[in-house]
């Protein structure tokens, strides 16, 4: 093994490859231990899958992802412009919805004339256009994911506050093989809302670990967001929890757990 394996690379812990900022990451003896773990038999883990339908869902996800982002993206970048554009056009569109922007804009003819307005016209129209083409791809893609999660997990639609996008991020999160998942707690750390015990003094608190899937935490954090605004049962138990002095980030803490668990019972196959 070289020196640097053995004893880490400069400014890390060998065994826990903590840097400088105070964050941790896999460490040189970490990789190493778990190379020698499969080849010897020892690590027992499935992989995800990249064959079935959870596949099919991630490659669209990644395409509406881009999509949505670019979406958003380009109805700011129209906002900027009328802000700062003639003032016939701010007065005519700044109180428009979203929707109703991206209409009016596409439909714009610019005249030639003054070139700052003509330009700042063509650009507004052009930007009204490409919103138009992302819209129509969005929903393109809706089309195709929604079967997909629809026929893989038809019990996860039923969670309350769980939507299509939603369930897709976990589904990705779990792989086609949820099977390889040991227990429900396992679903827990992947997600990263494990409790980690965090108490210090008289203070029993827990906090949520630093690792876990990003996309499938962001899932969770929607779903118990919608849960607060529309659920008359969570609303009652944030309402009870906030009586014993807890603070609003550790009752969304305990509500991601729930739902971790809640969900996890849908993960499986239809057919399975």
């Amino acid at each position: 093994m070289s020196p640097q394996l053995a004893s880490g690379w400069p400014g890390q812990s060998a065994r826990t490859g903590r840097t400088g900022a105070g964050r941790a990451s896999p460490g040189p003896l970490d990789a190493v231990s778990a190379a020698r773990a499969a080849q010897s038999g020892r690590a027992r883990g499935a992989p995800k899958g990249r064959d079935g339908a959870v596949e099919a869902i991630r490659a669209l996800m990644v395409a509406r992802r881009s999509a949505a982002g670019e979406r958003t993206r380009t109805n700011g970048q129209a906002r900027a412009l009328l802000l700062t554009g003639p003032d016939d056009l701010r007065a005519r569109f700044t109180r428009h919805t979203p929707a109703a922007l991206v209409t009016g804009l596409a439909s714009l003819r610019p005249r030639p004339g003054d070139v700052a307005g003509y330009a700042v016209r063509v650009a507004l129209r052009e930007l009204g256009r490409r919103a138009r083409f992302l819209d129509g791809q969005l929903g393109r893609l809706d089309d195709l994911i929604v079967p997909l999660v629809t026929a893989r997990a038809p019990g996860l639609l039923a969670v309350y506050g769980l939507g299509p996008r939603t369930a897709a991020l976990l589904l990705i999160a779990a792989g086609d093989h949820p099977g390889r998942l040991r227990s429900e707690a396992a679903w827990a750390h992947l997600c990263g809302v494990a409790p980690i015990p965090a108490s210090s003094g008289k203070v029993t608190r827990h906090r949520h670990g630093p690792g876990g899937d990003r996309q499938a935490n962001h899932a969770l954090w929607r779903i118990v967001f919608t849960r607060l605004g529309s659920d008359p049962a969570t609303r009652a138990y944030a309402g009870r929890r906030t009586a014993e002095g807890k603070s609003k980030a550790e009752i969304i803490r305990c509500l991601k757990r729930y739902v971790a668990r809640e969900a996890c019972r849908h993960l499986r196959p239809a057919d399975g």
